[in-house]
């Protein structure tokens, strides 16, 4: 009996559970991709800035799409070509054999995934730049010219970039067709190697030859347009073509891009003619030529002709550097003050300064923030940033100086109540905008505040006090419900008999509607939270806020500016607003000197950071942001008009700028100077004040920024300018300014803390609607003589910690362990020289306690006080009356234990008060202190540790009746 044929086993397939597999991944990966994008869309269309997100997404695809074809299409019909062309019966070696045997499988795969593979990353590469090309499409000329082509500044700005970029893409679309079509050759055996003998086929001639000489018509284009470059590469000396540059490296480029032409022609005779020596030959004359004329002559004209005579030769080239520099960063019209400083402090000096001397800050923003914390935070939940800021206000009819700060929130505070609803649904936004008198102290030392309170009440009027959008807003807040339901967001604390609501509900527009089921998926996967499309608290009038940090939400519809690093809160037109400072910048302004952004700005106040542009030579403040606090819309104001690089964005995002005529005279009056603006000009103006070229090139004035004397003996932290209301050499009347100094330069490890010079901006944009006042911007820059050494910020700072009745007052200060902090030591132009202010803070131990102003320490010349209060110390410093009233003789009384509304305990400072004027008998103590620390001193110097036991027993004994002394004088609590 036969076998029954077995029927044959049939192979499970698994290519398409594979396939679908890979589908359904893709299908995954789109929509997630899908869900980013069309989020974006919502949010820009939202903010009413929807046509800058299309057009650089525009931009992108159209460039990707270009870089693509303009990459795989060479490729591709390179390696086609070789391949087509290649001998069919090509004799090759075993090792070729196998390669073949190995690719031939992959052939087409490589074929086409090669190109493909290749033209992504090429598409990617472009895409990134879509600014570029737009702000080619959309050039604005400067107006102005260069001094060395005659070409419009515009063309270094926006073509040249443009056209050297267009020149490397192709350079390397056509080296990599070079090298996979010598690849494909050999491969395929159109280039066969036989000893030292390299034989080549005729198909394959013609395609290398005209492709090298493709390549080397396109480096003769670089080359000729590195001629261009030369003005805004940075030399040895200056930015900018010096004289070996103009008499050398300019033509020599010129010569070697000609060279290069001639053997991109040999290489094009070859495929004709089938000859390899000319091009070779000429190519070895190329790389010897590229050495003679690109280096070698260089050299030999920088060493022998200009080096000895350098002086006299770079004259013309560093007077064209200053100039254009000064153009570039907006200083070539400051008003330079020769100033020669008092330095003799005769009685009545100030009385003509009576307006400055009133308005000189003592609450330093930098030290204060946790008076603020303790006593206007009231909840856990509410926060104030470390740092505050300045600002000013119309009150009774003056203008006053003010930090400010809003209440915002903080969810950590919340502790185990930060559950999902809380965090996104309950506490949504902060509440109020906190300002204190920049002049004032209470009797304690406390801030005298203007503004404050939950409710939110004082001098600034009534405004909307929600704060939605913030510094440290949460991630995203769900707000809005539909009307008539019981609101859920909590908007202050109130408590004890109080009968006002608590909660509110947002009624503005300010983020997305989640009133689909949809939008409300897409959402809950952008944040990955699954409440977000369960929560019965979403409804079809819920809205979700996020990226709501102001600076971000500039910054995502400006995306061409660079912003200012310090953003702040003002109550404008009876809403708080954020306003922001907005920079156009670029690095190809002719001639011009670069300067590192990130190094100019980092000073005490803020440390060096990362930025997208950093190497720059032009700046211009061109446009003024504002952010509402609470529904987030964004308004751009035009503020420089006339910049050529603002008007080519405007070209490119049409609609996006209001013209700064829009701008109300409230809004004006809270604009100001932007501070990093001001630092990169103090920066250039270190050098940069000095216009004679045989001067600068010696840098025998060359200045620089002191470092923060109340940083640290080791820090080298420069010190930030700062605001103040004063009247410069100059002025008729006193105007919010901006200001710095300069000590001279360093040489070597000797530096002079002496003051060189003093420059301050006018910062005032008045307060007409829609007109800057005419002073604004103004730059002017007091210089003073050599031989006038008019202590710096160091020297002074080391006269006040070295004085020994200051360390001995300090020293009582500090019993009981607490803290004696220097704030910001202040330069005022006042008396027809320059006063040091310096507040001096106690801030006693204990976690709840904070800074309280109880000394302020000044200095005019050589001659120093320090005393209680400003009028005082002045008094003193000026033989008994410096002429004019400071302010806050007649400090504040202390105000009132705060009770929170929520009814929790009342806040209470923790220090204890310092009064304001010694009895007699406390100086006489106080003189006896001194002499005793004196002793102590002398006798630690010489060694006599007898004499210091006694005289460290004897300020002890001093010090322990002085605390008795002054405790018995406090009034009764």
């Amino acid at each position: 009996m036969s076998a029954q044929p077995q029927e044959p086993r049939i192979p499970r397939r698994r290519a398409p559970i594979v396939v679908t597999i890979g589908v359904v991944i893709a299908l995954v990966i789109a929509f997630f991709v899908f869900v980013g994008l069309y989020a974006d869309v919502l949010w820009y269309d939202q903010l009413g800035f929807l046509g800058v997100l299309t057009t650089e997404w525009i931009s992108r695809v159209i460039l990707f799409v270009i870089g693509f074809l303009a990459m795989a299409v060479p490729v591709w019909a390179s390696i086609q070509i070789a391949y087509r062309t290649r001998p069919v019966y090509a004799k090759l070696n075993s090792q070729l054999d196998r390669y073949q045997e190995v690719f031939e499988p992959l052939r087409r795969l490589a074929m086409y995934g090669i190109p493909v593979v290749l033209g992504v990353f090429a598409g990617v590469s472009t895409s990134t730049r879509w600014d570029l090309t737009l702000t080619w499409l959309n050039r604005t000329p400067f107006g102005t010219t260069d001094p060395q082509f005659g070409f419009d500044i515009g063309f270094f700005v926006f073509e040249l970039p443009f056209y050297r970029s267009i020149v490397g893409f192709a350079s390397a679309v056509v080296l990599l067709s070079l090298l996979l079509v010598i690849a494909t050759n050999y491969l395929y055996g159109s280039i066969r190697v036989s000893g030292r003998e390299v034989v080549i086929s005729k198909s394959a001639r013609v395609q290398i030859a005209v492709t090298a000489g493709i390549y080397l018509l396109l480096q003769a284009v670089s080359i000729w347009l590195d001629q261009y470059a030369a003005v805004t590469e940075q030399g040895e000396l200056i930015t900018g073509a010096a004289y070996t540059d103009v008499n050398a490296v300019i033509p020599g480029r010129g010569i070697i891009a000609a060279i290069f032409v001639v053997v991109a022609l040999l290489f094009f005779v070859t495929a004709v003619i089938g000859r390899w020596r000319l091009p070779l030959v000429g190519t070895a004359l190329l790389v010897v030529s590229s050495l003679l004329i690109g280096s070698l002559y260089p050299w030999v004209i920088q060493r022998f002709q200009v080096d000895p005579s350098a002086r006299t030769l770079e004259a013309p080239y560093i007077e064209r550097n200053i100039d254009l520099t000064r153009d570039a960063y907006g200083v070539a019209d400051i008003e330079t003050i020769p100033f020669n400083a008092e330095t003799d402090a005769e009685p009545g000096a100030l009385r003509e300064d009576a307006t400055t001397t009133a308005n000189i800050r003592l609450m330093d923003p930098l030290v204060i923030s946790p008076a603020f914390q303790q006593l206007e935070q009231f909840r856990q939940y509410y926060q104030f940033p470390d740092a505050l800021d300045v600002d000013r206000y119309q009150i009774e009819g003056e203008t006053r100086d003010t930090v400010v700060a809003v209440r915002d929130l903080a969810l950590e505070g919340l502790g185990d109540a930060q559950t999902w609803f809380n965090s996104h649904i309950v506490y949504t936004h902060g509440y109020g905008l906190v300002a204190a008198a920049g002049n004032q102290r209470s009797v304690d030392g406390q801030p005298v505040f203007l503004q404050s309170g939950i409710p939110s009440t004082g001098e600034l009027g009534d405004f909307q006090p929600r704060v939605y959008f913030g510094e440290t807003s949460p991630e995203y807040s769900i707000v809005g419900a539909p009307e008539g339901t019981d609101p859920v967001e909590l908007d202050y604390p109130a408590g004890g008999d109080s009968a006002r609501e608590t909660q509110s509900t947002f009624d503005g527009d300010g983020g997305p509607k989640l009133d689909n089921v949809f939008t409300k998926l897409v959402y809950a996967l952008k944040f990955q939270s699954e409440q977000i499309f369960l929560s019965e608290a979403v409804n079809d009038e819920s809205q979700i806020l996020y990226d709501r940090e102001p600076l971000e939400r500039v910054r995502k519809v400006a995306p061409y500016l660079t912003l200012d690093t310090d953003t702040y809160p003002s109550v404008v037109d009876g809403r708080i607003v954020w306003i922001v400072d907005g920079y156009t910048l670029t690095d190809q302004y002719p001639y011009s000197n670069k300067v590192s952004m990130s190094e100019a700005i980092a000073d005490s106040e803020g440390l060096p950071q990362t930025l997208p542009f950093d190497e720059v030579n032009y700046i211009r403040n061109s446009v003024k942001a504002t952010v509402d606090a609470y529904d987030g819309s964004v308004t751009l104001y035009a503020w420089d008009e006339q910049d050529p690089v603002l008007q080519t964005w405007q070209k490119i995002f049409p609609n996006t700028l209001e013209p700064m005529s829009e701008m109300s005279g409230e809004l004006l009056s809270h604009v100001r100077y932007p501070a990093d603006l001001f630092k990169m000009q103090r920066a250039v103006l270190g050098r940069y004040h000095v216009t004679d070229p045989f001067s600068f090139y010696s840098r025998e004035d060359a200045w620089t920024t002191p470092n923060d004397p109340t940083a640290g003996a080791n820090s080298t932290l420069l010190q930030p300018p700062y605001y103040l209301t004063m009247q410069m050499p100059g002025q008729d009347v006193p105007s919010y300014s901006l200001y710095s100094t300069f000590i001279p330069e360093a040489r070597g490890e000797q530096s002079r803390n002496v003051l060189r010079g003093y420059l301050a901006v006018d910062s005032d944009a008045g307060s007409t609607d829609g007109e800057r006042a005419d002073g604004y911007g103004s730059l002017r820059l007091l210089t003073l003589p050599e031989d006038d050494n008019v202590p710096g910020p160091g020297q002074v700072q080391a006269q006040f910690n070295g004085d020994p009745s200051i360390s001995a007052t300090l020293n009582i200060l500090k019993q009981g362990q607490s803290e004696v902090i220097n704030g910001n030591l202040l330069t005022v132009p006042v008396g027809g020289g320059l006063l040091y202010v310096q507040p001096v803070y106690v801030k006693s131990t204990g976690n709840t306690s904070y800074p309280l102003l109880q000394k302020v320490l000044v200095a005019f010349g050589d001659q120093i006080a320090f005393e209680d209060t400003l009028d005082l110390a002045l008094d003193v410093l000026f033989g008994g009356d410096s002429g004019a009233e400071a302010g806050d003789n007649e400090v504040e009384p202390a105000p009132e234990p705060t009770t929170p509304p929520d009814g929790g305990e009342p806040t209470t400072p923790t220090t204890p008060t310092t009064p304001t004027t010694p009895s007699d008998e406390v100086q006489a103590l106080l003189n006896e202190a001194k002499v005793a620390l004196q002793d102590k001193q002398a006798a630690l110097a010489e060694g006599d540790w007898a004499a210091y036991g006694v005289a460290d027993a004897q300020l002890a004994e001093i010090i322990a009746q002085l605390i008795e002394l002054t405790s018995a004088e406090q009034p009764a609590g």
